[in-house]
C-alpha cells in the first residue's frame, strides 16, 4: 500500500468530511468514506517498581523496549512501527510523597533522547513521566511528550484526574493537575491521551469524543480491561493501553479487544486501521460473508456473532470501506440507529 504518501492528503479530506450523494445523509462515521488509513502501533508491559537505576540507565531501558517494538513490527508487518506507546511515569517511575524531587525535565538530554529515537523509528512516541516545568511556575505534572516521526515535540498532555492522598491535601505526591484536554493531528490521523485515574472520569473522555478523537492512547500503572473495552464502544474509537503489569491491549470501537500481550510476553504491536465501519447484523451481511464473496482480500473484518456486529476495513488504498458496504445497500450501525430514531420521532415515543 502506498500509505505514506496518501496519509499526506489524509488530514484535509478529514476535515473536509465526506459529502454525502445528493438525497441520502451523511453516515454518523465519516471515517468510513476516507482511504485506508493503516496505523501499527506497539506497547509494552513492563513495571517500574525497582529502585530508579538513573535517568541515563533508564534511557537505555526505554530505548531497548523501543526497539524491541520496532523488531517485532518488522518481522510481523515488514514495516516500521507508526507509534509506540510507553507506560505511565515511564522515567521516573514512582516518586512516593515528593514528586517535585523525582520529577524531571523534559529540556535536554531526555528530549534530545526520544527526538533521536523518533528520527531513527521514523515513529511517533509517547513518552511518560512525571515532569518538572519551570515555565509553568515550576510545577511538576504526571505528564505524557508526544513526539513526531521527524523528533520534534508534538505536545503534551498532562493528567486531568491525579489520584488524591488519603487525607485529602495532596495529589500524587505534589503534582498539579492538567487544565487540558488536547486532541493532537498527526499524520494518520486524530491522536488523544488519557493516563491511568483518567479512566474513571467520564468528562475527559466525553471532551475528546466531542473534539474528534479517532485513537486514544492509555499509559497506566491499572491493567483494567472491561472499563477501557466499555469506553473504546461509547467513544467509537480504538484505545492502547501501555501498562505495568498483567496486560497491555488494543481496544476497538466495537468494546472488543483487538490484540493483547500477557508475561511473560511484553511487547504488543498491532495494525489498525481508523478508516473503518461497524455494521450491526442483517440477513444481507452474512456475518461478513458477503462482503468476502464481493470484494475479497480487498476487505478485512472481524465478526463476533455474540454481539451481532463486526467491524470492517478497506485494504484497497482506492476504495473507502464505505464504497464497499454501499455497493450492497448496508448501513453502518450508527447510521441505522438514526433511521430507528427517525421512526421514533415520527411516531412520538417518548423524547425522541
Amino acid at each position: 500500500m502506498r500509505r505514506r504518501s496518501f496519509l499526506k492528503s489524509v488530514p484535509a479530506a478529514a476535515a473536509a468530511g465526506f459529502v454525502p450523494p445528493p438525497g441520502r445523509a451523511a453516515p454518523p462515521n465519516r471515517s468510513s468514506a476516507l482511504p485506508p488509513r493503516k496505523v501499527i502501533v506497539g506497547s509494552v508491559v513492563q513495571g517500574f517498581w525497582v529502585e530508579h537505576p538513573g535517568v541515563e540507565a533508564r534511557l537505555k531501558e526505554l530505548e531497548a523496549i523501543l526497539d524491541e517494538m520496532h523488531a517485532a513490527s518488522m518481522r510481523r508487518y515488514g514495516r516500521g512501527l507508526d507509534l509506540a506507546v510507553l507506560p505511565e511515569a515511564a522515567i521516573t517511575g514512582e516518586t512516593g510523597d515528593d514528586t517535585r524531587a523525582r520529577a524531571v525535565l523534559w529540556e535536554g538530554l531526555i528530549g534530545e533522547c526520544f527526538s533521536r529515537k523518533a528520527r531513527q523509528l521514523k515513529a511517533y512516541l509517547v513518552v511518560p513521566s512525571y515532569l518538572r516545568e519551570p515555565a509553568r511556575g515550576d510545577t511538576c505534572s504526571n505528564a505524557a511528550v508526544l513526539v513526531d516521526r521527524k523528533g520534534a515535540l508534538a505536545g503534551i498532555y498532562r493528567k486531568v484526574h491525579l489520584v488524591v492522598a488519603s487525607d485529602g491535601r495532596t495529589m500524587e505526591g505534589g503534582a498539579t493537575p492538567g487544565d487540558e484536554l488536547p486532541v493532537f493531528d498527526c499524520d494518520f490521523g486524530k491522536l488523544a491521551i488519557q493516563i491511568c485515574y483518567d479512566m474513571e472520569f467520564d468528562r475527559g473522555w466525553e471532551e475528546l469524543k466531542r473534539k474528534g478523537a479517532e485513537l486514544i492512547v492509555w499509559p497506566t500503572q491499572s491493567p483494567q480491561t472491561a472499563h477501557p473495552a466499555a469506553r473504546a464502544l461509547l467513544q467509537r474509537a480504538w484505545i492502547v493501553s501501555s501498562t505495568w503489569r498483567h496486560n497491555a491491549s488494543v481496544f476497538e470501537p466495537t468494546g472488543k479487544i483487538a490484540a493483547q500481550v500477557r508475561p511473560p510476553e511484553r511487547i504488543l504491536v498491532h495494525e489498525l486501521d481508523l478508516s473503518y465501519a461497524i455494521l450491526p447484523w442483517s440477513s444481507k451481511l452474512r456475518r461478513g460473508k458477503a462482503l468476502e464473496e464481493r470484494f475479497g482480500a480487498r476487505i478485512g473484518y472481524r465478526y463476533y456473532e455474540e454481539e451481532d456486529c463486526g467491524i470492517f476495513w478497506s485494504n484497497d488504498p482506492e476504495t473507502p470501506v464505505r464504497r464497499m458496504i454501499e455497493a450492497l445497500g448496508l448501513r453502518e450501525a450508527e447510521e441505522e440507529l438514526e433511521r430507528v430514531r427517525a421512526a421514533y420521532r415520527r411516531a412520538g415515543v417518548l423524547d425522541y
